[in-house]
């Protein structure tokens, strides 16, 4: 049997600024699964903001994230900043629509008021030009209940998606 309990699955299918995910986190579980297959009006990374308990996206300058952006026809590049308004670096969007992009991000605590939210990401994504491979990690500084998360973009549209968030059951 699986640790793993579906607690909510996404389908985006038409083009959408972001995408809100609420009511997702709870006492139940302190580690979550989000699993998600993607398509952006253009390629960029995909970016993370958390929403509390009181259903407000915080966007407050409170995140720091760290990541590595590994392509198949250049160098790797990687990328940090801290107090900044949203969760980045955690995977990326392509723009081949057959062949977009998907990652799996894990996220740790977010319910719990006495420690900070955690998550941490991989991902892959089809460019027309190669193939990209991200790794991810970024740290929201505050000690607040979150219940949900908001994908989005940079600059463009989430045109479709499939988001899935498990709960990880431990046995004891």
């Amino acid at each position: 049997m699986s640790n793993l309990r579906l607690i909510n699955e996404t389908e985006i299918t038409s083009a959408v600024r972001s995408v809100n995910i609420t009511d997702v986190f709870s006492a139940d579980f302190d580690i979550y699964k989000i699993v998600g297959n993607t398509n952006f009006t253009a390629e960029e990374y995909i970016d993370f903001r958390l929403i509390n308990s009181s259903g407000s996206v915080v966007s407050a300058s409170s995140y720091d994230n760290a990541g590595l952006l590994m392509q198949s026809s250049t160098t790797s590049s990687e990328n940090k900043n801290t107090n900044v308004t949203k969760a980045q670096f955690l995977s990326y969007a392509g723009d081949v629509v057959a062949e977009a992009g998907s990652f799996v991000t894990w996220v740790f605590n977010p319910y719990s008021t006495s420690s900070y939210t955690f998550l941490l990401s991989q991902g892959g994504a089809k460019r027309t030009a190669n193939t990209l491979i991200t790794k991810g990690i970024s740290v929201l500084k505050q000690t607040s209940s979150i219940t949900g998360f908001q994908l989005l973009p940079n600059t463009s549209n989430v045109d479709n998606a499939s988001l899935r968030t498990y709960g990880l059951r431990v046995d004891s």
